[in-house]
């Protein structure tokens, strides 16, 4: 999709206001006439959409780790994957009392192009996506996030001690290339260290009348005002209420609290918004137990520099990388990606990162992928081991 001008109302400038996301001086800058961005020094270019489902600059460490490891930019990522991913953090911090982890989220998600036969995405080209034969939270994603693509802006890029810690340089031109992490499953050692987490995840859906939903969840971390994805002082499991320094702004009203609640979700008005969690959160006021696994999580980044492959599948009659199509995989009603009803343009051409080709290439058929929610029919080859240049780099408990 090429980029356009961006149009933000009135409506979204004050919502951003009362997530406390425009509260610092320069936070943030709003394109005045040009039609593709040029972010100003020390700014990057994101979406409201993007912004009112958990981020903020500078970012997660996990989620940095997730763009390097995928290959992928802010601007690839469609909203409802931006949500996936503020979940995951606030399942891992606040229910689970566990920085996130890397090992973990390969047992949930994968990643699939967003597109269709007639059109190829560039923002918003890339969707998350549960595993089929995972159980996993039901988050009542909306089918379509209208006109998203059109409400970008420019976020302030705070240095955070590190360009790792940073959101990648915009490049709004470079080519999605699917790489083999998209698809990259856990180990049997990272399967063994994760599944007490797995266990857990269960307990916390199955519970009866102590059920947590994906939607407790964002509601959750809507009310405590701290942006999942942005790098903060404390884990959420120390979150300290009104005085937590990582707040953002003051307590929503319940009214303001359910009207976006059900603007980044399916739920309507003949369901209530919760006004707590089905199970207490760890927070400062209710501290992890004394004996509470310590679960080393190290985020998905190199140390001390590249990794030696970043490989991205081939076609045999190629003489260069490119993007493939995605083998289909099947995938459960609550898996949503953004069905996007607007003619926004076509994708731009560009050089894929720098790769290593494997060893034994092969040939995957090629299947339309549309966007939507619809189930898909083949799931990825099994014989093969997934690629995991970071499995050394894992530190399990």
């Amino acid at each position: 999709m090429e980029w356009e001008r961006s149009k933000i109302s009135a409506q979204d400038i004050n919502l951003l206001k009362k997530l406390g996301i425009s509260k610092k001086p320069d936070a943030l800058r709003f394109p005045s006439e040009e039609s593709y961005p040029t972010p100003p020094m020390e700014y990057r270019v994101s979406f409201v959409d993007h912004l009112i489902r958990g981020l903020s600059a500078p970012i997660h460490t996990f989620l940095r780790g997730l763009l390097f490891m995928y290959g992928l930019q802010l601007h690839h990522l469609t909203p409802n994957s931006i949500l996936h991913i503020s979940i995951f953090i606030t399942l891992c911090e606040s229910f689970l009392g566990v920085q996130p982890k890397w090992a973990l989220w390969k047992r949930l998600f994968f990643c699939r192009h967003n597109g269709s036969a007639n059109v190829a995405y560039n923002i918003g080209g890339v969707v998350i996506c549960v595993r089929p034969d995972v159980e996993y939270f039901d988050v009542k994603f909306p089918d379509s996030v209208q006109g998203w693509r059109k409400k970008w802006l420019y976020i302030h890029e705070e240095n955070h001690g590190s360009v790792e810690d940073n959101i990648p340089p915009f490049d709004g031109a470079e080519r999605i290339c699917r790489l083999r992490s998209w698809d990259a499953e856990a180990t049997a050692e990272e399967k063994a260290a994760t599944e007490a987490l797995m266990t857990r995840i269960h307990e916390l859906q199955n519970t009866r009348d102590q059920e947590l939903s994906g939607i407790q969840i964002t509601a959750y971390f809507l009310r405590t005002r701290v942006q999942p994805l942005q790098a903060r002082k404390n884990p959420l499991w120390k979150y300290a209420g009104n005085e937590d320094m990582d707040r953002l702004s003051a307590d929503f009203s319940v009214k303001d609290l359910e009207k976006l609640v059900r603007k980044i979700s399916s739920l309507n008005k003949k369901y209530h918004v919760p006004s707590s969690c089905g199970v207490k959160p760890y927070s400062a006021a209710d501290p992890l137990p004394e004996n509470h696994p310590n679960l080393v999580s190290l985020p998905p980044l190199p140390e001390g520099g590249e990794v030696e492959e970043r490989v991205v599948v081939t076609d045999d009659n190629q003489g260069t990388s490119r993007p493939e199509s995605e083998a289909a995989v099947s995938r459960k009603s609550a898996v949503s990606s953004e069905k996007e009803t607007e003619s926004e343009g076509t994708a731009s051409a560009h050089s894929p990162p720098p790769a290593v080709s494997p060893k034994n290439k092969r040939r995957r058929n090629e299947v339309e992928d549309s966007g939507t929610s619809k189930a898909e029919e083949a799931g990825p080859s099994e014989g093969k081991k997934a690629f995991d240049p970071f499995l050394d780099a894992l530190v399990s408990s």
